[in-house]
């Protein structure tokens, strides 16, 4: 089965080289912020909505204002692909799948796309060069890219701690897994990163907790820096090499997680959390950041969908911590502290995950089966909040 699937690399340009991604980055960073500035003063001021087509449009006669003739000096791929982009964020927050888009930051991550037009792929010597350079880009290739590849979109990046990245999109022959009878449903939790039905607990590495000590002296030695200063820049670069440390290592961590789950079963069971909103809670939005329940459901979603298994997410009031999954019994009410319970009914001992998972994957293999959501009447908003 093709699938559009993406490489992602490491690479390092040299000084001329990163001149010229600097220019980039800027150009594609000033489009995007100035096609956001006229589409939204274009409809607060004179109720007027702006296409995709019209920004293009404005950018020609932009590209020839003397203010911003210097706009030419980077390739126009990028710059329209900003467009591109701009316009896909404004569609998705009109469909209800995002906020309102918002302005690109000097000092943040920096990202340009380029299609097949604007660079060339020479798959004899693997080698790739970009537009408005004679040399190709040094890339460190972790793994080979598949025999016979033709990249349709190549997007580089420069991250906060200074990495430069490039990703390679194609399509690629992705292999099913062989079919398997494993079911398992998944208890996320704080204390242990996922509980399976199976009785296994997953652990929580807790990465930021384990830097944490670090990155307040390294935030507290950047703040006492005079602003505008070199030593001031150095001291930004160490703290964002902490926080991309602490997220390198989590994202390995969950990435051979949600890996070994889809190797080893057909059924995966999740719940349909809102993370975001879980992330507000006054005591438990660090450990609730920390642990990435998010990106473990979206590394499941996509690799399920690459090797043939089947993600089933439940209805996230479902009182999976307070129903006994023995008799059925539902608890009115169950606190956080309480992780061992007794049912009233057929006394069964129940660890509160361990309950949860089992629940899970029950909830999971009915929603399968008749392809609803699982929605008991005597769940409520304080089920969820209880769990």
């Amino acid at each position: 089965m093709r699938q559009k699937r993406a490489y992602r690399y490491r690479y390092y340009p040299t000084p001329t080289q990163a001149a010229v991604l600097a220019r980039t980055f800027g150009c594609a960073r000033f489009v995007y912020n100035w096609g956001l500035r006229l589409r939204t003063d274009a409809y607060s001021q004179r109720h007027e909505r702006v296409s995709y087509a019209d920004t293009s449009a404005a950018l020609t006669v932009l590209k020839q204002q003397p203010e911003t003739v210097w706009l030419n000096e980077a390739s126009s791929v990028p710059t329209q692909q900003a467009l591109r982009h701009l316009d896909r964020a404004f569609r998705n927050f009109f469909e209800g799948r995002a906020t309102y888009p918002a302005f690109h930051k000097k000092h943040g991550s920096q990202a340009a796309e380029y299609t097949t037009s604007a660079f060339r792929w020479d798959a004899c010597t693997r080698t790739l060069t970009l537009a408005k350079m004679d040399t190709p880009l040094h890339i460190h290739w972790s793994r080979p890219l598949p025999d016979g590849a033709t990249p349709t979109t190549v997007t580089v990046s420069r991250d906060t701690a200074g990495r430069y990245f490039v990703s390679i999109l194609l399509e690629d022959d992705i292999t099913p897994l062989p079919a398997t009878t494993g079911q398992v449903g998944l208890d996320l939790g704080v204390h242990d990163v996922v509980v399976l039905s199976s009785g296994e607990k997953v652990g929580n590495p807790r990465f930021f907790t384990q830097d944490e000590k670090r990155l307040v002296k390294a935030q507290r030695r950047h703040a006492k820096k005079q602003r505008g200063s070199k030593n001031r820049e150095k001291a930004r670069l160490k703290v964002a090499r902490i926080h991309a440390r602490i997220a390198d290592r989590r994202c390995d961590f969950l990435h051979k997680l949600s890996t070994r789950i889809i190797r080893e079963n057909q059924t995966i069971c999740v719940e349909s959390l809102r993370v975001k909103q879980m992330a507000q809670h006054p005591t438990l939005a660090k450990a609730i950041s920390d642990v990435g329940w998010g990106e473990l459901v979206r590394q499941l979603a996509y690799k399920a969908a690459w090797y043939g298994r089947t993600l089933v997410r439940i209805d996230q009031w479902y009182p999976s911590s307070k129903q006994c999954s023995g008799c059925g019994h539902v608890l009115d009410s169950l606190t956080l502290d309480t992780r061992q319970w007794t049912c009233p009914d057929c006394r069964r001992v129940h660890d509160r995950d361990v309950n949860a998972a089992q629940n899970i994957l029950a909830a999971g293999l009915a929603v399968a089966a008749c392809g609803e959501s699982v929605r008991p009447a005597k769940a409520s908003a304080r089920v969820g909040a209880a769990r």
